[in-house]
């Protein structure tokens, strides 16, 4: 059964994780990044940061329950029921040459660029309200999750020791720049819009964020040599990696 409340997507996740440790699977990575942000969303809603904390609690909801359907669709191995853009994020799980920040960035790929331009419409027609109306509280939950995102992706330094490397050869058209949360979020809101206004157009979009996610893993020239050499250095085990993402994740909030 989909989550109902926040608390049931936090125990999900949790459930997620913890599965993720037992069976070494990489799917734990995102997930453990995921359940710092609907922490973080909780917090916010209790101390009021938004304008309508139901609201924000119903599109959190919404929000999480694609992803978790996603995974669940995939792990019975259904692939039909599955976006191409998580089917990209996926597969990768199983290759041992990604690197675990781009495990993520596949992640927040599929699930910020797709899924929550999706659950912003869902919400805004439930609520019968004007699209327009979500937007503060979009930008509210965006703020957080780019927060949050690159205080993770930092602290990926304990896993990736040479993860900083990527950064010496980036240049406009790196993984690190095209997939900023700042132009995800845009784009999500975008096709909001887009899919308010006009109707259906999930599928196009699919396939547009699905070729984003290829060139995630695609590197090309000087940063492909530079990703190897990240590779040669990180850790891995990802039971390993996703209790590091998940305690760190600990100490930063509490979550009952």
């Amino acid at each position: 059964m989909p989550a109902q409340t926040i608390d049931e997507v936090i125990l999900r996740l949790e459930q997620i994780i913890s599965d993720a440790i037992t069976t070494e699977n990489r799917a734990g990575y995102f997930a453990a990044l995921y359940h710092k942000v609907t922490c973080r969303v909780k917090e916010g809603i209790a101390t009021g940061e938004f304008q309508d904390g139901p609201r924000m609690e119903r599109l959190d909801v919404v929000f999480a329950n694609r992803y978790i359907a996603a995974y669940d669709e995939w792990t019975a191995k259904n692939k039909a029921g599955v976006s191409l853009s998580w089917q990209m994020a996926f597969t990768q799980l199983q290759k041992r040459s990604v690197l675990v920040l781009q495990h993520l960035l596949l992640g927040m790929n599929a699930h910020i660029n797709l899924d929550l331009g999706i659950a912003v419409v869902e919400i805004a027609r439930e609520f019968n309200t004007p699209l327009q109306q979500l937007h503060h509280d979009f930008n509210s939950i965006n703020t957080i999750l780019a927060a949050l995102s690159y205080e993770v992706i930092s602290d990926l330094n304990r896993i990736s020791p040479l993860l900083s490397l990527l950064g010496m050869h980036a240049g406009n058209s790196s993984l690190l720049i095209q997939f900023a949360l700042t132009n995800a979020r845009d784009g999500a809101w975008c096709f909001a819009e887009d899919l308010y206004i006009n109707g259906n157009t999930i599928a196009s979009r699919d396939q547009d964020i699905h070729k984003l996610g290829g060139s995630i893993v695609t590197a090309k020239g000087f940063i492909r040599l530079t990703v190897f050499i990240i590779h040669l250095f990180e850790m891995k085990h990802p039971a390993k990696i996703t209790r590091i993402l998940r305690d760190y994740q600990k100490t930063y909030i509490k979550v009952h």
